[in-house]
């Protein structure tokens, strides 16, 4: 189990997250090379999928679950995590009130922890894979890019449903994704399904906001692919 715990700060009820521990759970453990999730950013960012992780620990794994994700978590903003959800229902708050994270959730729940952090791990390594081997060719496909010199692609929401929930395994496999440009911001959509012995369990779906798009240019972004995938060499 990789322990949740390493990645977060709790103290009078309020969880935080470093810049640091942010960046190790977004490089060590979803091999995600986002450059806003770099200690050193500008625009530094929480990824969202330590929120999904931080979440599924607390609550559990539930049928049907609807993560919308309302702003992004910077470096050393105290979140307050209620004890339990309400109506199915949870909202995560700031100090001052600011919503970042709603969840929803319906059906059975499963708190089984070898099973949570399976899941955890195999979703957030897929998430990872997201940009080399999804966005580049939907970008392509579409010829519009991020601005290379501030590329920001951030969550904007993502949902599970589940057919079977007690299975000791879990595997994610991309079945469709989608890009729609609206002028200068695009809609990304990916869909998944998870299996278990093979055998289709559930299905997903993440999207996720592109921001400052402009003209592809293939140079350009083989050039950020190369950067890309330095800093993951850099750690692996």
């Amino acid at each position: 189990m990789f322990l949740i715990n390493r990645f977060f700060n709790e103290k009078a009820g309020l969880v935080s997250f470093s810049r640091q521990q942010a960046s190790d759970f977004a490089k060590k453990v979803a091999g995600d090379f986002n450059p806003i999730h770099d200690p050193d950013a500008k625009r530094f960012c929480v990824p969202g999928d330590l929120l999904f992780a931080v979440v599924l620990a607390r609550y559990g794994l539930s049928q049907h679950m609807h993560f919308k994700f309302l702003g992004m978590v910077g470096d050393g903003v105290a979140l307050r995590f209620p004890e339990k959800m309400r109506d199915k229902k949870l909202s995560i708050l700031d100090e001052k009130g600011r919503e970042y994270l709603t969840v929803e959730a319906q059906g059975d729940t499963n708190n089984e922890e070898t099973l949570i952090d399976i899941l955890t791990r195999r979703y957030v390594e897929f998430s990872g894979q997201t940009f080399l081997h999804i966005l580049v060719p939907l970008m392509r496909e579409h010829q519009v890019m991020i601005n290379p010199k501030r590329p920001l692609v951030i969550y904007e929401s993502m949902s599970i449903d589940m057919m079977e929930i007690d299975v000791n395994d879990i595997a994610l496999e991309l079945t469709n994704s989608s890009l729609e440009v609206n002028g200068k911001r695009g809609d990304a959509t990916l869909e998944f399904s998870l299996l278990a012995s093979g055998e289709v369990v559930g299905k997903g779906k993440k999207t996720m906001v592109l921001s400052s798009l402009r003209p592809f240019d293939e140079d350009v972004i083989a050039q950020l692919v190369e950067q890309y995938s330095a800093s993951k060499e850099a750690v692996d």
